[in-house]
């Protein structure tokens, strides 16, 4: 009967540690994309410097035939 209940105890206790590792990675995931946020490219206000934009890198990518 005790060795039950220490397997049950044994049990318990993993299962707890594997929630709180799944918790704690997905803390560290979501603070890891707050710290990466002002890494992003700059804003582009309007889609007019948009089109302009990825027109140039079209002629500059290019193949000069």
């Amino acid at each position: 009967m005790i060795a039950m209940l220490h397997f049950a105890m044994l049990v318990v206790t993993t299962l707890f540690a594997a929630a709180a590792a799944v918790g704690f990675n997905a803390l560290l995931l979501r603070a890891m994309f707050v710290l990466m946020r002002p890494a992003t490219a700059r804003h582009v206000n309007t889609p007019a410097q948009l089109v302009r934009g990825t027109a140039q890198l079209a002629r500059a990518y290019a193949s000069h035939r």
